[in-house]
């Protein structure tokens, strides 16, 4: 461990640390405005580089995908070569070639930036959560340093849209990749002021067994499930899905075999760390499909332009800021089982209304804002449970791991419950269609409803009705997806309730109560409580025999 970095307990952190979250932030920001800026640049860049229509596909996705692939083989390598050494190569790294991307006078050139960019991303997120580990070592200031963290992030998925059209208006589609050069310059430039090091000094090599096998399992596994509603089950995407089950069975099994694993599967005999994880991911699961459905209803039903979309997406994603700020807070006197339930009713009752509304743009922002605020207390302090039940060597692992889970999580419920929305459509329109109709067009009115928007004008003295049963059949199916969003999240809140009751208020001493519920899982009793930043040197040690 590096000198200044060893962990002490009830150390608080000063303005140092406070100006160092705010570094961390940037790129936290940043990559969560990549993720969604550049779909109001595809038309842009399309117009002059020609993409096919796979390579548009390609250019879209194979960022994300890369993140998502190499989130846990980066937290563990940041682990091993140092959080913030690795931070700093993967900010260099996105900015260079955020600069090849903006100036990219080829598809394939654009796709294979994006996917460096992707890399990199990948070395970002988990080295940010865990250097918050190492900065904040007073429970209750880690845990609204998380949920600041927690913040940015959403905050950059809400301006991404209004971000890009904004420069879009003004300078052409690479602006929306150069603006990330002055973000990373400047985190490379105060990094070695603000930031401390740490590096398990225990570690050994990489595993690359390990970090193929994981590559594999999770780049598979993702696209498949993103395949799913568009080919359903094709021969390419069951393949997809199998070959990433079980390459994920060996990669979990040689994990347990090696004495220095790229994950180790120790952490998950935490009940605070599994608990955190698995609610974590059925309720993010829960909630993902319904923001895709709200979208479509502002833009197909409700008759909006992108811009008016995007403004009206700020009020669930300002609850959400607000409410990933204030959980932490009021989870120093209540016990996070009860505070990430109670919030769940919210979003509940908001999925509930929502399966209810038939028209109106205010009443659906205002349903998704409860569902939206609702979800905040479980990421505030969920992210805080997963971080703070790890040793502080395995810090950026558990970090690579919370996020790895956010992200299977998005896909899934887009995949799952996207597929109970598109259901319910194709079937209410399989005989609403009117006649007339060519048979191509028919069939794609049956599929969507921006599909059957946009044939409607084929038969002029027929388009009303077309039209009309489509946007029927549409709020039916994201009826159904609300409804079965509730009952997901009633199962998440008897769960939360079950597993998580023995967790003490952040910060509080630990109850006899929640010792015993650790040490019968074979955790250390201080899991429950007491985040990385709070254990010693001799505790990581111990911790890292076990």
């Amino acid at each position: 461990m590096d000198a200044g970095t060893e962990a002490g307990s009830g150390v608080r952190a000063g303005r140092r640390e406070w100006l160092g979250l705010a570094v961390l932030a940037l790129p936290t920001l940043l990559l969560s405005i990549d993720l969604t800026v550049l779909y109001l640049a595809l038309p842009h860049l399309s117009a002059e580089l020609a993409p096919s229509s796979t390579q548009q596909l390609w250019i879209l996705d194979i960022y994300g995908f890369l993140i998502a692939g190499f989130l846990i083989t980066m937290g563990n390598l940041g682990d091993r070569i140092g959080r913030r050494r690795l931070l700093m190569i993967g900010a260099a790294a996105f900015g260079v070639a955020s600069a090849f991307a903006a100036y990219a006078t080829s598809p394939e050139t654009l796709i294979a930036a994006r996917a460096v960019m992707g890399v990199a991303g990948a070395t970002l997120m988990p080295s940010t959560l865990a250097l918050i580990s190492n900065m904040f070592k007073d429970p209750k200031q880690m845990g609204v340093a998380i949920g600041i963290w927690m913040g940015c992030f959403m905050a950059g998925s809400a301006v991404g849209p209004l971000f890009g059209g904004a420069l879009l208006t003004s300078f052409w589609w690479g602006s929306v990749f150069l603006v990330n050069l002055p973000i990373m310059l400047l985190l490379l430039l105060v990094a070695p002021k603000l930031l401390p090091e740490y590096r398990n000094p225990e570690a050994g090599r990489p595993d690359l067994t390990s970090v193929a096998l994981s590559l594999v399992a999770i780049l598979t596994f993702i696209y498949a499930i993103k395949e799913l509603p568009k080919t359903g089950w094709e021969p390419v995407t069951a393949l997809a899905l199998v070959v990433g089950l079980a390459v994920g069975t060996a990669f979990v099994l040689r994990q347990r075999r090696l004495a220095d694993p790229l994950l180790d599967m120790g952490l998950f005999g935490s009940r605070s760390f599994s608990a955190a994880l698995l609610s974590m991911l059925f309720g993010f699961m829960a909630v993902s499909a319904i923001g895709m459905f709200v979208v479509q209803y502002l833009q197909t039903v409700e008759g909006l332009n992108p811009l008016m979309t995007g403004l009206w997406s700020l009020p669930g994603a300002g609850v959400t800021i607000i409410g990933t700020v204030v959980a932490p807070v009021v989870a120093r006197r209540v016990r996070p089982a009860y505070l990430i339930s109670g919030g769940l009713v919210l979003s509940l009752i908001g999925l509930v209304l929502m399966s209810q509304i038939t028209s109106g743009v205010p009443p659906m922002i205002g349903a998704q804002a409860l569902v939206m605020f609702g979800m905040s207390p479980l990421m505030a302090v969920g992210y805080n449970m997963v971080i703070g039940s790890a040793p502080m060597e395995k810090a950026g692992s558990a970090a690579s791991m919370s996020e790895t889970t956010g992200e299977v999580a998005g896909a899934l419920g887009i995949a799952v419950l996207g597929t109970v929305g598109t259901a319910t459509y194709t079937t209410r329109m399989a005989d609403a269609v009117p006649a007339g109709f060519p048979a191509e067009a028919a069939e794609a009115a049956r599929e969507t409803l921006a599909g059957a928007v946009a044939v409607a004008e084929q038969v002029p003295q027929a388009a009303a009705t077309l039209v009309a049963s489509a946007r029927e059949a549409f709020i039916e199916g994201m009826h159904a997806t609300a409804i079965v969003s509730a009952v997901l999240i009633a199962i998440v809140i008897v769960f939360v309730l079950t597993m998580l009751r023995h967790i003490d208020p952040i910060g509080a001493e630990e109850s006899g109560e929640a010792a015993a519920a650790e040490q019968a899982d074979g955790a250390a009793p201080a899991d429950a409580v007491v985040p990385a930043g709070e254990v010693g040197k001799e505790e990581v040690n111990a911790s890292a025999s076990r």
